[in-house]
């Protein structure tokens, strides 16, 4: 008998289920389990932070210890060689260390609670790392990279090896873009070109008035009773913990939609920030020791200051705009955006202006360090 194609739209289906003599109702695609099958595959779970994505992968793992019960029958559809996408390993970043500090070492944690995955977890540092521990468990046929997005890009071709030569599956739960609404990085941009299926997820708006569907990151700090969105130049890469901070230093992160994701700054990191840098890389400093001084000591003389305060009509926008002034070390962020993003300002010149403008050396270093761009701060003796 030939195959006919039964599949419905959901208007036909609504049509079809109500000439059953059933009622009228929207049909929604099923959610079903996940496919351990097919060979090779490199699967991105990209959405804002809080859409679920480690969620996601904890439903991988549960899917995955009910397929390992099944018989050696199903094995041959979910192997390849001594490879079997059933058996799933978890891999975390080193920096996410202090991220889960309150859960078991071996846990896989998301918002509002965790899986424990014994053995098959792993923290590493870079594509290396990943290699070492593919080497060491050649059996495992789904590795799950959280947040790959803070790994080199020579993950993405370990990566891509792997999959295609031994059919090994990756999952990607991973922010695709950073909390400028930007690409995430060149790994990120790379993991796209890769994938070959992409997940995507969204959470409510966390603005305590909006129900809309978020698909952005969004930055603040809490100063006191003052929602502070994260500059534009805040650093790319900010290491802390998930609970929620009343802290002029450690950021806070929720998703949002269009129209409560604030992002002050662009216009002033183009047209003023980076052309500074530009000069400053040509042996003119003055105008970039200036504003920096001026956003340590007197941010009202800055022309950060001007640009928000001239450059948004008033309302909650200019308000929250201008909140984004409060959080501290706005200069020690500009200098390192110059140093670690824009390639700008070199390690001599930052030296020397950390020393000059006495920026905070502690902050800037993990920052820095963080952000895979360490410097040394005792430097500072050379030019003394």
């Amino acid at each position: 008998m030939p195959h006919t194609d039964r599949s419905l739209a959901n208007g036909d289906a609504t049509d079809f289920l109500k000439s059953l003599g059933f009622p009228s109702v929207t049909v929604h695609e099923t959610f079903t389990h996940f496919d351990f099958t097919s060979p090779g595959r490199r699967v991105l779970l990209i959405g804002p932070m809080g859409s679920g994505k480690t969620e996601f992968s904890a439903r991988v793992w549960r899917d995955a210890a009910v397929a390992q019960k099944k018989s050696d029958v199903v094995r041959r559809l979910t192997a390849t060689g001594d490879v079997d996408r059933r058996k799933v390993f978890f891999i975390r970043s080193e920096l996410d260390a202090t991220r889960f500090s309150g859960y078991p070492d071996d846990a896989m944690a998301y918002r509002g609670g965790y899986i424990r995955c014994g053995e098959n977890i792993a923290r590493i540092k870079d594509s290396f790392g990943l290699e070492k521990v593919i080497e060491d468990h050649p059996d495992i046929g789904t590795y799950i990279i959280d947040e790959a997005s803070f790994f080199d890009e020579r993950l993405v071709y370990v990566v891509r090896n792997h999959s295609m030569q031994r059919g090994v599956m990756f999952i990607f739960p991973t922010l695709i873009l950073n909390f400028r609404r930007d690409i995430f990085n060149s790994t990120a941009r790379l993991m796209l070109d890769m994938a070959t299926d992409v997940i995507p997820l969204t959470a409510y708006c966390e603005h305590p008035d909006c129900m809309k569907s978020a698909f952005y990151t969004y930055r603040y700090y809490q100063v006191g009773d003052k929602e502070c969105p994260a500059l534009y130049f805040d650093p790319l890469i900010i290491v802390g913990g998930d609970e929620h901070k009343v802290d002029s230093f450690q950021p806070n992160y929720a998703a949002r939609c269009d129209e409560h994701h604030y992002l002050p700054g662009k216009e002033y990191t183009f047209f003023h920030l980076k052309p500074m840098g530009m000069m400053a890389a040509r042996g003119e400093e003055n105008p970039l020791r200036s504003e920096l001084g001026a956003l340590k000591g007197n941010i009202g003389k800055s022309l950060l200051y001007r640009n928000l305060a001239e450059g948004t009509p008033d309302g909650l926008q200019r308000e929250m705009f201008l909140n984004s002034l409060l959080p501290a070390n706005i200069a020690e962020k500009a200098l390192a955006y110059l140093f670690s993003e824009q390639n700008l300002v070199p390690e001599e010149l930052l030296v020397r202006l950390v020393s000059e403008l006495e920026l905070d050396r502690e902050y800037l270093q993990k920052v820095l360090e963080d952000n895979r761009r360490p410097v040394v701060f005792d430097q500072q003796l050379l030019f003394s």
